[in-house]
């Protein structure tokens, strides 16, 4: 079992709504910019080191954005489908909450609303209405910011806040028959976070609660278990909602109320926050929000830098995934696009949420190369050249934007 911190430091916040916000470095968020409040990744000369909360970490997988978002390094994804624990990327729109949550996991309880039997449950009284296990993609709703010429605020992840998990525990829908089926009118599924809130604001500008459409149920889990072990608080241990297929903002940490209603949730995170919005103007509700995740792929080797690959042949590798869909195939491009070849997918095919492997072998000659991997999903959906231009730097899937270019010797 993987070490876990005994201790959180706890942030001072100040009391009155300024001093709270600045104490828990939310200013952004009260702003209207609930992605966009991270700042700007640290220079390779002063890297940060690992808060308290993921100093069981691998350090050198990992670049420390700030203490509440840490990215995988592209190197270190390596060649297995599942991403380890100590490697998986960090993102958390609030102050991690206390250690003590983790204490007694099966005494957490979760309020369900929206059913015909509402009532609270611990988490040990779920472990008796079902078990599922599901292999996904988690990736956050931004990864790929960094390849945005427009330089959206907040964190410039390249390709290190995904990672493909495997998640235990009770489907929701199983729940829901437990309580005696949802009411009438529920048209969504939605889940609250169990963060501190900062006092002397109101809850809705700041809390963790989001809304998918009801039919995400199907699939989704209330998980009380990561790769094997008990969820780390640092990804939402005890308890946390999973829904397959969707980013990473959905899938609610730390979760201690699941309402199914007949509205969006109006907590800013969703109403605002997380919307795809044109350059240049804020989020709000008429506008699409960051649900569901499209075909996406890149290659994690060979990469620029170090002393590259020498000529002759070289192994390309790496992951693609389809969001809703399972992948069909991948092809690579060794001249940024020009012409195509299919890569083969490896490894175990772990369901169509989950992303696979894929390996080219190529003879490469010295000189420059870029380096491209092109995604199919099961219903012919391409991954896309370009990428969607929005406000915040939302959902790139451009194979262009994800290419490399390596030198070979």
């Amino acid at each position: 079992m993987q070490p876990q911190p005994t201790s959180l430091p706890r942030r001072r916040l100040l009391t009155g709504g300024a001093g709270a916000l600045a104490a828990a470095g939310l200013a952004g968020i009260h702003q209207g910019a609930m992605a966009q409040a991270t700042p700007a990744a640290p220079s390779a000369t002063a890297a940060r080191p690992l808060p308290g909360y993921a100093e069981w970490k691998k350090a050198d997988a990992l670049i420390v954005h700030s203490s509440t978002t840490i990215e995988t390094r592209r190197a270190a994804f390596g060649t297995s489908v599942i991403t380890p624990s100590d490697r998986l990327y960090v993102r958390n729109n609030l102050p991690t909450p206390p250690a003590s949550i983790v204490a007694d996991r099966d005494a957490w309880l979760l309020q369900v609303e929206g059913v015909r039997q509402p009532r609270s449950l611990s988490v040990r009284e779920l472990k008796s209405l079902g078990l599922e296990t599901v292999a996904m993609v988690l990736q956050c709703s931004g990864n790929g910011r960094a390849f945005f010429p427009s330089k959206p605020s907040g964190t410039p992840w390249t390709v290190g806040a995904a990672g493909c998990v495997v998640w235990s525990g009770v489907p929701v829908r199983e729940v829901a028959r437990a309580l005696g089926g949802v009411s009438d009118g529920g048209l969504y599924m939605t889940g609250t976070g169990g963060e501190v809130l900062p006092p002397g604001l109101d809850p809705l500008s700041v809390i963790v609660e989001r809304s998918v459409p009801l039919s995400a149920m199907q699939d989704a889990l209330l998980a009380w278990e990561m790769n094997g072990e008990p969820i780390p608080l640092a990804h939402g241990g005890p308890l946390r909602l999973i829904v397959p297929g969707y980013t990473g903002v959905n899938n609610i940490k730390y979760v201690k109320r699941l309402a199914f209603t007949p509205r969006e949730s109006e907590a800013h995170i969703m109403s605002h926050g997380y919307r795809i919005s044109p350059p240049g103007s804020k989020g709000d509700p008429s506008q699409p929000s960051v649900q569901e995740m499209g075909v996406k792929s890149w290659i994690n080797s060979p990469l620029p830098g170090g002393d590259g690959p020498s000529a002759g042949l070289v192994q390309i590798h790496g992951v693609a995934f389809g969001g809703m869909e399972a992948v069909k195939g991948v092809e690579v491009s060794l001249d940024g696009g020009k012409r195509w070849q299919a890569a083969r997918l490896v490894g175990p095919d772990l369901g169509r949420y989950a992303w696979r492997q894929f390996v080219l072998q190529v003879h490469l000659p010295e000189g420059t190369h870029v380096l491209a991997s092109r995604a199919t999903d099961a219903r012919g959906n391409a991954q896309p050249e370009t990428r969607g231009e929005n406000q915040s730097g939302y959902n790139n899937t451009s194979w262009a934007d994800h290419a490399v270019t390596i030198t070979v010797a």
